[in-house]
C-alpha cells in the first residue's frame, strides 16, 4: 500500500514576508549586502533605461502598504537571463527585481530597461512587456499579471496574450501610463470596477 503525501495548507504571505525576502527593508541588516532584487542594472547595460512605479490597491481603493512586487522581464534584445535558447542575454542585466511597497504611500518602484519583444509558444511575437508577481497579507497565492507600454499600441494590438482576454475593455488594466521621459506608472487593483487582469500560471 502506497502512502500519498497530503497537500500543505495554503497560507497568506503574512506579516513576515519582508523579513524573509527584503530583510534590509525590514530593518534587519547584515543578511545580504543589499536586498536581493533591489538592483537590476550594472554599468554597461544595453538598452533604454526606464523607471516603473505603481501602487497596489485593495477592493476599497486603499493602498496595500505591505505589498511586495517582483518583476521579471527580457533584456533589450528580448532575451531572458539564464538559459534562453536563442542565445546569451545581456550579462549586465539581472532580468528580475524585487521591491517592497513604501509603508506610507504604498508605492513600489524599479529602475530597469525597456524589454525587447519575445516569442510566444506558437512563434508569434509578444509585445514588449514586464511580468509582475504580487504578494501581501491576505493574498493566499502570489498574483501574476503584466505591464505593457502605452507607446507601443501596434505591438500591443498584435500581442497573442492580450488577444486572449475575453473582455477587451479590460486590456487597459495591463497598460502603464507614461508620466515622463522614460517613466511609467502602473497601478494594480486587486478588486473592484478597475480590477487588474491576473493570469492563472
Amino acid at each position: 500500500m502506497s502512502e500519498k503525501l497530503q497537500e500543505t495548507p495554503s497560507q497568506t504571505a503574512g506579516p513576515y514576508v519582508h523579513i524573509g525576502c527584503t530583510p534590509e527593508f525590514a530593518g534587519i541588516s547584515g543578511v545580504y549586502p543589499q536586498d536581493l532584487g533591489s538592483q537590476m542594472l550594472r554599468d554597461g547595460v544595453r538598452g533604454e533605461r526606464i523607471t516603473i512605479s505603481g501602487v497596489v490597491y485593495d477592493g476599497l481603493g486603499a493602498p496595500v502598504r505591505d505589498a511586495m512586487v517582483e518583476i521579471w522581464q527580457a533584456d533589450a534584445d528580448g532575451r531572458y537571463p539564464g538559459n534562453d535558447p536563442r542565445g546569451a542575454a545581456d550579462p549586465c542585466f539581472a532580468g528580475w527585481g524585487r521591491a517592497a511597497a513604501d509603508q506610507e504611500t504604498g508605492q513600489w518602484r524599479f529602475d530597469t530597461i525597456r524589454p525587447g519583444a519575445v516569442p510566444f509558444r506558437d512563434g508569434s511575437m509578444m509585445a514588449p512587456h514586464v511580468s509582475l508577481w504580487i504578494v501581501a497579507r491576505g493574498i493566499n497565492t502570489g498574483l501574476q499579471t503584466r505591464l505593457y507600454f502605452p507607446d507601443m499600441a501596434e505591438a500591443n494590438a498584435a500581442d497573442p496574450v492580450l488577444a486572449r482576454i475575453e473582455h477587451s475593455d479590460r486590456v487597459a488594466t495591463l497598460v502603464a501610463r507614461q508620466i515622463g521621459a522614460g517613466m511609467f506608472h502602473h497601478d494594480i487593483y486587486l478588486q473592484g470596477p478597475q480590477e487588474t487582469v491576473f493570469f492563472d500560471i
